[in-house]
């Protein structure tokens, strides 16, 4: 019998959980197919078919699907995340996100899997958010709560490595489950420290490598092509990357218990929280922090690490992306950057 197809966007929250996607769909003998990675045609198809006041990376997730819709799928999963925790929901954005959709492509021949996830964690595991899922493939709820047990194991490990240092750079172009697997597998029995966090770093000679915190959601960070590929640039240019997916859910938990109401999104939360423990960190240098212009929640986020970041005396940098923004202007930045934290260094 032929596997019925099931297309993911390479988009938003894919860098977060696709791990778990993989693993379910393979266990519930689907055949997942992903979405090509950004580029300038594919975002440009996105913004035509978009409203210009939304943000880039819903933008590109509109490319995605279009993308999708060309690839002979029999379906689109795009889940509507509404809560990864108690009383705090994600970006409105991702609220609406598939009425959005199917406002923006009313012309899309493929059907759109929706299920609303409201989770009281970041394990989406439970059945009640997979049961369009489960009743537009006749899937038996048995069969579908042991495909997910065995997913949220999986995409853990997965999670379980990046705090050990790993970059989700180092996991994110695998698109086979099998492969995955495997390479997942050799990091955990590796003894020696994420090579992520030291590969290709070149410092310039008699150069000290500086340590910076990337702060930014995982759809701005890795997807290279929005961001100018900017984790790789910062290698080439002697630096670690930190990123807020290699802090640990119970530092984040402590540094947001310092607020006196933690902010309306949970991910600008985890931002924020990963941040703080960056910022009061001797081992980093200085903090950028990659935002996509128009985006609300990281208009406050934002405000909120500058101040803080004068307040700690460390180095900080916003910088803003959008459909038009450069490549020569996200070097031009960087570069002055890490001038500025060697130099720093230097004085020290």
């Amino acid at each position: 019998m032929k596997k019925r197809k099931v297309g993911i966007p390479r988009a938003l929250l894919y860098y977060y959980y696709f791990p778990f996607w993989l693993k379910l769909f393979s266990e519930l003998n689907l055949e997942p197919v992903i979405s090509d990675s950004t580029s300038r045609d594919l975002l440009n198809k996105g913004v035509k078919k978009s409203l210009s006041e939304i943000c880039v990376p819903i933008k590109v997730m509109i490319g995605h699907v279009l993308n999708l819709d060309q690839k002979d799928v029999d379906y689109i999963f795009m889940p509507r995340f509404r809560s990864l925790k108690k009383d705090v929901v994600l970006c409105p954005k991702f609220l609406g996100l598939p009425d959005m959709i199917r406002h923006s492509l009313p012309g899309l021949k493929t059907e759109v899997i929706a299920d609303q996830i409201d989770s009281k964690s970041d394990d989406i595991a439970k059945f009640d958010n997979h049961q369009k899922l489960s009743k537009t493939l006749n899937i038996p709820k048995r069969e579908m709560k042991s495909a997910l047990k065995k997913a949220t194991d999986f995409w853990q490990r997965y999670r379980d490595l990046l705090f050990k240092g790993y970059l989700i750079d180092d996991f994110a172009g695998i698109e086979e489950l099998e492969i995955l697997e495997e390479v997942i597998t050799k990091f955990e029995n590796d003894p020696k420290p994420p090579q992520s966090r030291d590969q290709n770093l070149e410092a310039p000679v008699n150069e000290e490598v500086v340590d910076i915190a990337v702060i930014g959601y995982v759809y701005n960070i890795f997807d290279q092509y929005i961001n100018m590929d900017i984790i790789n640039k910062l290698k080439e240019m002697g630096v670690r990357v930190h990123t807020f997916s290699m802090v640990a859910e119970d530092i984040i938990e402590k540094e947001l218990s310092n607020l006196r109401k933690p902010m309306f999104w949970e991910f600008t939360n985890k931002l924020y929280g990963a941040a703080e423990h960056y910022l009061k960190n001797d081992g980093i240098d200085g903090v950028i922090h990659l935002t996509a212009f128009g985006c609300g929640p990281d208009s406050m986020l934002g405000q909120i690490l500058e101040v803080d970041a004068k307040e700690y005396e460390k180095t900080f940098m916003t910088l803003r992306i959008d459909e038009q923004t450069g490549e020569s202007h996200i070097i031009t930045r960087i570069e002055a950057f890490i001038d500025l934290m060697r130099l720093k260094k230097e004085n020290n």
